[in-house]
């Protein structure tokens, strides 16, 4: 099912700043300066569309009123998708737990912001080639990138409109694989986003620090897989069951004859 489905309820939340003071100003200040960095520049030039789709949300960036989020947060709203699994307590509930966005560079966020932004008008997460050079990392591993032999995905946007990658432990080291599609909250996945993609309920609290809880949602088997695998399970021996009792029932008969 499209990402969206399970997460464009959730309160909208706006990435934390490193380095420095984290203020709604100063991250405001830091999406902003991307379009007065030579990578934007360069970007005009060689693609244009996602030029003019960042300059567009750039024009509508608002700081959400739950800041970059909390351990809970109150909303009444309704996911659109099996909102009887995912939020069986909604009411008594209240809300949502565990929706607190990571800080990030501010490297980070623009190249989070350029590919979210490339997601939107391509329908699919930029390779490390598509990034413009000025905004690539200065990492070892980007030759190899750039020549299609390892980590040519380093930052993978969730596409909105297509179902998301499978969510790993590896989320707990950093959030580059796992970047929100939409360009306006400019981060990566919070734990409960991601406990949402692994189908918990809303109703599950991740406890420990952050990296524990993302590492917990990380390992998990999908809950609403374990249902259906546990379904099937349970029919097969429902069956072998009643087929066993009709075979001892049939023996009975046949000696009382």
């Amino acid at each position: 099912i499209p990402i969206e489905k399970v997460l464009k309820d959730l309160p909208r939340v706006r990435s934390g700043v490193s380095r420095g003071n984290d203020t709604d100003d100063v991250w405001r200040a830091a999406i902003n300066e991307a379009i007065s960095k030579p990578w934007f520049t360069e970007l005009l030039r060689t693609s244009p569309s996602v030029a003019h789709t960042i300059l567009s949300r750039i024009g509508k960036l608002s700081i959400p009123r739950t800041g970059f989020g909390a351990e809970f947060l109150t909303t009444r709203e309704q996911i659109s998708y099996a909102p009887e699994w995912f939020q069986p307590d909604r009411e008594r509930l209240g809300g949502v737990c565990n929706h607190i966005a990571r800080t990030h560079m501010q490297s980070d966020l623009h190249r989070y912001l350029f590919a979210a932004a490339f997601g939107s008008v391509n329908g699919y997460s930029p390779q490390m080639a598509d990034f413009p050079p000025a905004l690539r990392p200065l990492h070892g591993n980007v030759e190899k990138a750039l020549d299609g032999r390892n980590f040519a995905d380093r930052f993978r946007v969730q596409v909105k409109g297509r179902p998301s990658t499978t969510i790993t432990s590896h989320i707990c080291k950093d959030g580059h694989y796992y970047i929100h599609y939409d360009p306006l909250q400019c981060r990566s996945l919070t734990v409960r986003e991601a406990a949402r993609l692994q189908t918990f309920p809303d109703n599950y609290l991740f406890c420990g620090n952050r990296t524990q809880q993302y590492h917990q949602v990380g390992n998990a088997v999908p809950p609403l897989l374990a249902k259906q695998i546990a379904s099937i399970v349970s029919e097969l021996i429902r069956k072998q069951i009643n087929g066993y009792d009709k075979q001892r029932s049939s023996k009975l008969e046949y000696v009382a004859d």
